[in-house]
């Protein structure tokens, strides 16, 4: 089956948005408690990958391999099927633009699924990261040493090194990305087209250095549980900052550009005739 056409990516984005919405909203938590964890399942093994990297030796590389290995969270995020509010922050908006669902159900949906990516990315921060010992504390030898010192320079700099302004440009930056990763992956209709086509957009984001809310839900407090120099006051103002640029970035950037291309003067009988089915691994 050959790829779909960038008229139809939207056709099925706007489809996927407002299906997302008809859901009970105990299956919406589970399955935001699952992206929320696979998100952070990436930022680990981002860590431990880039740990012992000393940027004196490796320059930037180390940035490029946090990236390239952080990208696991969203392919299992998309190819097994999950929700995550920066990827619904650009298809359920978009559902509402065509008129399929209002507002008061895209907030709805971006509130259960943001709180559902807290817990699921706090979850592998305290119990599979810190509470393992994958990730060391301050007094830890050996390789425990290592994701410690990568996992503080990392937190430190989310939390403490970047002003106010420069967080919401980099979360708006860096959700352009991630929303264009999920849309490209709707086009794809095989499993190694949707991995190829998120690969690249949020390798780069990560690379960037660019702030992504639910990645910082993991980062941030795996930080704190590992004994980091930083507060929840600082965590909590940088999810406020980095989720309002998400938003920026996915509702501006991607569902209102694509909406006025493809899909603001097309009649919705017109969409319908030529949608097609919503597959699972369309989730994000």
């Amino acid at each position: 089956m050959p790829a779909r056409a960038p008229k139809e990516i939207a056709q099925v984005a706007a489809a996927t948005g407002a299906k997302k919405t008809r859901r009970t909203w105990d299956k919406v938590l589970v399955s935001a408690f699952l992206a929320g964890a696979y998100i952070a399942f990436g930022g680990l093994v981002a860590i431990v990958v880039s740990s012992g990297l000393d940027p004196e030796t490796w320059g930037t590389l180390p940035t490029l391999f946090t990236g390239a290995t952080f990208t696991l969270g969203l392919v299992l995020v998309l190819v097994a099927g999950s929700d995550l509010a920066t990827g619904n922050m650009s298809l359920v908006p978009l559902g509402a633009m065509r008129g399929k669902i209002d507002f008061g159900d895209v907030a709805k949906n971006l509130t259960l699924v943001l709180i559902g990516n807290l817990v699921g990315a706090m979850f592998v921060a305290f119990f599979l990261a810190v509470e393992t010992g994958v990730i060391g504390d301050s007094g830890a030898t050996g390789t425990g040493a290592l994701t410690y010192e990568r996992l503080a320079s990392i937190a430190e700099g989310k939390a403490l090194d970047e002003t106010a302004w420069q967080t919401f440009l980099r979360a708006v930056g860096c959700n352009w990305l991630v929303c264009l990763a999920v849309w490209m992956s709707l086009a794809a209709t095989t499993v190694s087209g949707k991995i190829l086509a998120i690969f690249f957009p949020i390798m780069a984001f990560v690379a960037m250095g660019f702030d992504h809310v639910i990645a910082n839900m993991f980062f941030l407090p795996a930080a704190i549980f590992a004994g980091v120099d930083i507060g929840w006051d600082d965590a909590g103002l940088n999810w406020l900052l980095a989720g309002a640029g998400n938003l920026v970035g996915a509702v501006v950037f991607v569902s209102t550009s694509y909406w006025y291309l493809f899909l603001k003067d097309q009649p919705e009988d017109d969409e319908e005739q030529t949608e097609q089915p919503v597959e699972p691994a369309e989730r994000g």
